[in-house]
């Protein structure tokens, strides 16, 4: 028997994503059922492998988002999220239709000149002090601006959409309130009001912003409700911030961790792209997403019946053996880096171009200006059991 933790307890994750058992999971129970959860239900799969995870996210019809993608029943319900992320096809391509066109590779790419301003005030700011906390000041500051402006937020506004995301995504975090789903649920509210407000505003005068569009836009030849709308706001806000502010985090704790690949970068800056792909494969923010059989059906020979939860964890899925050369080996160089961050299939991530896009003009300018970087004190890490976040990193460097 193979002594795996309850993964839907955070604790399972205080000491880091837990490889170790992962490893034996993929070598000798890939599809592992696990007796029970912390709040109080019957168990859920845990999947393991690269080609299981595919198929389970190539058939959204069998394995169904509609019941949760949490594995706590209802978590988005009892939120108020009730969106693309909880949708299955049909609904899903119409509503994601919506939205898709600003994000197209071409949409995203004619915002480099502007995203690298961004970057360019952020770094001015931490230079000028010699020493910033790199998640805060940083990391956080070019998704936080770049999303508010694809909604359409007032910039005064950003850091209410920065505290509502920490709410809702560090339930289980003391700093961030550690009331669990009560005050995720009052964040989600706070951010509804917000919404709402925003939304009588637009459609009586729409703008050149994403709200606009998805107010006036139509599915099935209806405008959707405002209850719709709510959801995708709070969807593409903290999808937005909070997934890209921990890929930028865990890329610098990487290059600092491996001070060769660091030295590399800057010797040869033609590898940042392959050194991104490289981040998102070594330590992707999301750990897992849930889904829930619609009938009886077996997976590598495990019979999983209808109604049971599926867990598929892609920092595992990213370091399987029989898909990646050296897993466990940081390498900035890596070719042919088909991992699973993004995720696959029908909920393929929507924004992964800007996420690219302003990872690599972040590290462009970081590799640039910023300059013998080094610890200055403890990295914090978030409590949670699904997004492998970090809170705090503080560093010290020298301006170019």
């Amino acid at each position: 028997m193979i002594d795996v933790p309850d993964l839907s307890d955070p604790s399972a994750f205080d000491a880091g994503f837990p490889h170790a058992v992962f490893a034996r999971l993929r070598r000798e129970s890939p599809v592992h059922w696990h007796e029970g959860d912390a709040f109080g239900g019957p168990g859920y799969w845990i999947v393991s492998k690269y080609e299981d995870i595919k198929t389970i996210s190539r058939k959204p019809l069998l394995f169904s988002s509609a019941h949760g993608t949490n594995v706590e029943d209802r978590a988005e319900e009892e939120v108020g999220i009730n969106s693309m992320i909880t949708m299955d096809p049909p609904a899903h391509q119409r509503y994601r239709k919506l939205v898709s066109g600003g994000f197209t590779p071409r949409a995203i790419a004619s915002q480099e000149p502007h995203h690298r301003e961004i970057v360019g005030q952020i770094l001015d700011a931490a230079l000028a002090r010699g020493q910033c906390d790199f998640v805060v000041d940083v990391a956080a500051e070019l998704p936080l601006r770049v999303i508010a402006e694809l909604l359409g937020v007032p910039q005064e506004s950003c850091h209410d959409i920065y505290d509502w995301s920490n709410r809702m995504i560090g339930a289980d975090d003391a700093e961030f309130g550690g009331a669990g789903v009560d005050d995720a649920r009052n964040a989600a509210i706070e951010m509804f009001a917000f919404a709402n407000r925003m939304a009588e505003d637009r459609l009586e005068a729409p703008r050149d912003d994403l709200m606009s569009r998805i107010l006036h836009g139509e599915i099935d030849g209806e405008r959707i409700d405002v209850a719709d709308f709510d959801s995708f706001f709070l969807l593409l806000a903290i999808a937005g911030n909070e997934t890209t502010r921990n890929l930028i985090s865990h890329g610098l704790l990487l290059l600092l961790e491996h001070p060769d690949a660091l030295a590399r970068l800057r010797r040869e800056p033609r590898l940042l792209k392959s050194a991104i792909e490289e981040m998102l494969r070594y330590r992707p923010p999301v750990m897992y997403f849930r889904r829930t059989a619609q009938q009886d059906t077996l997976l590598r020979g495990q019979k999983i019946r209808k109604g049971d939860k599926v867990l598929m964890y892609y920092p595992s899925a990213n370091r399987d053996e029989d898909v990646f050369d050296d897993p466990d080996t940081f390498d900035v160089a890596r070719r042919d880096n088909h991992h699973l961050a993004f995720g696959v299939g029908e909920h393929f991530c929507l924004g992964t171009h800007l996420a690219r896009l302003e990872t690599r003009v972040m590290f462009e300018e970081v590799l640039r200006r910023m300059h013998d970087i080094e610890l200055a004190g403890p990295v914090e890490y978030l409590r949670s059991n699904f997004i492998d976040g970090v809170k705090h990193i503080p560093v010290k460097f020298a301006a170019a």
